[in-house]
């Protein structure tokens, strides 16, 4: 009998590259079908554990791993948590991020220039890190972070547009990349396409409404993309389209159209100045300008998902229109007589017509013109049906968009065909709102690619398929965690998560393209498969040259084995990632998500790495294991160190954790209560936590810090726009003298804004010396009750009062700090580092990284060198000299 395992799942959490202004997605504000919260989860829900050849092992489900939900549920949390601190406690006005990066760039510059350490390999599945908490045999192979969009050419050229690193290009039919849009103001990509000319069009903004998804500055083309980059001057039209996702850019009538957040729009593409036209907004009073456009469910009014366009007649348009959740307006659209757009209510053959069954929709056209396919998410399965939010995959053998339309797979069809979720407890489709795409191979109109969680294939038109990238290895008898074996007698698999697909041919061979929470995958079209129907033929193409690997936080450590230091950092759907000082390839010694991350500085393999909801594990050997605990569950080196507040669901997804500056053993951790533990890494179990305050119902820390025992947690309660607060605590380590700090509630100029409270920076000379990052915009650009000014506070008497020491610093959202060794203040914003000297009070942008979100700042064990965790770039180091 093989011992059982909590393995953290690839359901992903997702993340936010930004410019312009951030669309937030509270399922309760924008549903009046779904009028409350998604519930808080800590785990996934998994199946019990079954016993399998030669030791193999699947996910069971323990106590403190589930509380009866669903992991999309968990995502759509994650989701609505990391748009709020952007958002509440109102609605951002289009232009903020574009303002904020104007602003950042003319900021005088610091010394110096940022080195990436993360551009190596990073290996999901290094055997030397396959202990219980790890993936590693899972057979994603090299990842880097998630890829929204695919391009590729028959020329070997290939495109990756990343969810918050930029668009990359390939010369080489995958691999050898280099970055291409780097000096644009938004690196989030919501669409990429060829057109017809062998143009490249890039449409940013990711349009997943998930977590961690920044609006775009609207649509840019490359007339040579073999040899061109991305620059202001290439974009299309006017600014319409600024402060948009964009989910999909098609080509038809001599037109490009653009399916958006706020509507359908297109553009001609012969020429390309002079405004986008506005071809349908479903509820255009919550547009921009519009009446309604406070209404805090104004983002949610007028998505488009698709445009499918007739080739026989491109004057016959169909727009699939709608938010994941559900509205009255979803549905199917295409003009009438008048020239009025006009909802399909009928006609369509099995393709629904009913708004409750039309979500997210995908559409794929064959090159001869017979087929269109096409992939559609229910609101009302996803409100109700925990085992998946798909309504099914449909083709139209007219070849024309108005059907009619045939269902050719279905959730549990999937599921039989090779599927490896349903050993997870899940079935195909569950995150269908967020995981989709589609495409027909070129040669032949009944050979289709269809990605969700998983990638499907069918070379008879959907009459059979086949799950040719299954969501992971553990659950088949062919896997092994021998780390002799990267999976045992399994095939490499891709990573989970599917958003992008795109066909090309290198060197006269066709290889379909494919892009996921892991990066960019690749094979052959006309590939092979085992007798399972799974593809023995997956090459990841994340080698290195490419790094938008999506960090939440970084650690640094002494590496004590090899001299140096040791690098970790919790990264969206990429697990912990640990680099020490002699690696060429960087290790994941930690599944799923990775949330905050404490490293010890005087040894970097005692590592406390964070899930969701403060789900803590701890390790002092870096994770390191041979996989031995599978038949001795002694042999184990992670140790599950959860709160209670992981247990009851009253922890923000991604909650905060630190280390007192002085006493490094003492941790304090945030959720509703504040909780220390006093024996730093040889804590073994959740109940060596005590709570030293309860911060009350509704309320949850957004950060904390600590120095000599004296202890600041910031939190928000309500946390969304409706009634959003926030406030201060301040007390000791031992739970004496808490109280909550009197903030003024108006936000007025001076006084610490009603907006997210999102990290403290403790003076190492002086406890009662604090700095405060503020997130989200100012009143500005945010219409809501007290959002104030100012982004960076000063307190020189524990907290009781504050000073706005923001000056000429842009108004852009700020996320963390760090006081530097000389006494200077670093602070990390959604769109690069500043940083503020010693005795002075202007700010200084810290080197030219690209429009990137830092999440998080540490220090190196010594103080000389300061470290930046992006999400969408990997982790950056300076020195902390070059600054001055």
């Amino acid at each position: 009998m093989s011992a059982p395992t909590r393995r953290r799942r690839w359901l992903t959490t997702c993340a936010i590259t930004a410019t312009a202004a951030l669309l937030a997605m509270p399922a309760s504000a924008a549903s009046s079908r779904n009028n409350s919260p998604f519930g808080a989860r800590t785990l996934a829900r998994l199946a019990a554990e079954r016993t399998q050849s030669v030791g193999a092992v699947t996910p069971k489900v323990t106590a403190e791993d589930d509380d009866g939900g669903n992991e999309a549920d968990e995502i759509a949390e994650g989701a609505d948590q990391y748009a709020e601190a952007r958002t509440s406690p109102g609605i951002v006005a289009p232009g903020a991020y574009g303002a904020a990066w104007t602003g950042l760039s003319n900021l005088p510059s610091t010394g110096g220039s940022w080195r990436n350490i993360t551009d190596l390999p990073y290996n999901s599945d290094d055997a030397r890190y396959r202990d219980i908490d790890s993936n590693s045999s899972g057979g994603s192979g090299n990842v880097t972070g998630r890829m929204a969009a695919m391009a590729a050419d028959d020329d070997g050229y290939v495109y990756a547009g990343s969810a918050g690193g930029g668009v990359w290009r390939s010369r080489s039919g995958g691999g050898h990349w280099r970055p291409i849009s780097d000096r644009l103001s938004s690196q989030s990509t919501g669409a990429l396409a060829l057109d017809g000319a062998g143009r490249l069009w890039l449409g940013t903004g990711e349009a997943t409404t998930n977590a961690d998804a920044y609006l775009g500055s609207g649509v840019y083309v490359l007339s040579d993309p073999h040899h061109g980059t991305f620059s202001a001057r290439s974009r299309v039209g006017g600014d319409e389209l600024e402060s948009t996702t964009i989910h999909e850019l098609r080509f038809g009538g001599g037109k490009v159209w653009a399916a958006t957040s706020e509507g359908v729009w297109s553009h001609s593409t012969k020429k390309l100045t002079g405004a986008w036209k506005l071809e349908f907004a479903p509820n255009p009073d919550y547009l921009p300008g519009g009446s309604l456009a406070s209404d805090p469910s104004a983002a949610y009014k007028n998505i488009a998902n698709d445009i499918a366009i007739d080739p026989k007649d491109p004057g016959k348009v169909v727009l699939a229109v709608g938010w994941r959740s559900g509205d009255d307006y979803n549905g199917f659209y295409t003009k009438d007589a008048d020239g009025t757009w006009t909802r399909i209510t009928s006609g369509l053959g099995d393709l629904p017509a009913d708004p409750d069954n039309v979500g997210n929709v995908t559409f794929a056209r064959s090159a001869d013109g017979s087929r269109y396919y096409a992939i559609d998410q229910s609101p009302e399965q996803l409100n109700t049906n925990p085992d998946s939010g798909l309504e099914g995959i449909y083709v139209s053998k007219s070849g024309s968009p108005s059907g009619p339309w045939t269902k050719i797979a279905d959730y549990q069809g999937l599921a039989a065909d090779g599927s490896a979720l349903t050993t997870s407890g899940y079935m195909p489709g569950v995150q269908a709102w967020y995981n989709q795409f589609l495409t027909v191979d070129p040669a032949n109109a009944d050979h289709v690619y269809a990605g969700l969680e998983e990638v499907y294939e069918t070379k008879d038109g959907g009459s059979t398929w086949s799950a040719v990238g299954p969501y992971w290895n553990f659950s088949f008898p062919c896997w092994s965690i021998d780390p002799a074996e990267q999976t045992g007698a399994c095939n490499q698999t891709t990573h989970s998560d599917q958003h992008g697909v795109a066909i090309g041919s290198y060197h006269g061979r066709s290889f379909v393209y494919v892009g996921n929470d892991g990066g960019v995958y690749r094979r052959p079209v006309n590939g092979s498969q085992d007798t399972s129907g799974h593809a023995t033929d997956w090459t990841s193409l994340n080698d290195g040259t490419i790094d938008t690997l999506q960090y939440y936080s970084v650690g640094v450590g002494k590496d004590l084995a090899n001299g140096g230091v040791s690098v970790t950092g919790g990264l969206q759907d990429n697990g912990q990632s640990i680099l020490r000082s002699n690696d060429t390839v960087m290790g994941s010694d930690f599944g799923g998500d990775g949330g905050d991350t404490l490293t010890d500085p005087a040894n970097g393999c005692n590592l406390a790495e964070e899930y969701v909801y403060l789900a803590i594990q701890v390790t002092q050997n870096c994770a390191v294991n041979d996989g031995s605990w599978i038949t001795d569950s002694t042999k184990a080196t992670s140790y599950n160190v959860a709160p209670a507040d992981n247990a009851t669901g009253e922890a923000r997804f991604i909650a905060p954790l630190a280390a007192d500056a002085k006493n490094p053993a003492t941790w304090i951790a945030g959720g509703r209560h504040i909780w220390v533990q006093t024996h730093g890494y040889a804590i073994r179990s959740g109940d060596e936590w005590k709570s030293v305050y309860d911060l009350g119902a509704g309320r949850t820390a957004t950060a904390v810090a600590a120095s000599g025992g004296k202890v600041y947690a910031a939190w928000c309660g309500p946390c969304n726009n409706q009634g959003f607060a926030r406030g201060i605590s301040v007390g000791n380590a031992d739970g004496t003298g808490w109280h909550d700090i009197s903030l003024p509630s108006s936000g007025a100029d001076g006084t610490v804004p009603n907006r997210y409270l999102s990290g403290f920076a403790v003076d190492p000379k002086n406890a009662d010396h604090v700095f405060l990052a503020v997130n989200g915009f100012s009143r500005h650009w945010t219409e809501g009750p007290g959002a104030g000014v100012g982004h960076v506070f000063e307190s020189t008497d524990g907290g009781t009062t504050w000073k706005d020491i923001s000056k000429n610093l842009p108004d852009v959202p700020a996320d963390s700090a760090v006081v530097t060794p000389n006494g200077g203040l670093a602070v990390a914003t959604d769109l690069g580092v500043v940083y503020r000297a010693p005795g002075h009070t202007r700010w200084e942008r810290v080197g030219s990284l690209p429009a990137v979100a830092v999440l998080q700042l540490k220090l190196s064990p010594d103080g000389s060198t300061l470290y930046a965790a992006t999400h969408g770039r990997g982790i950056y180091t300076i020195k902390v000299r070059d600054c001055d």
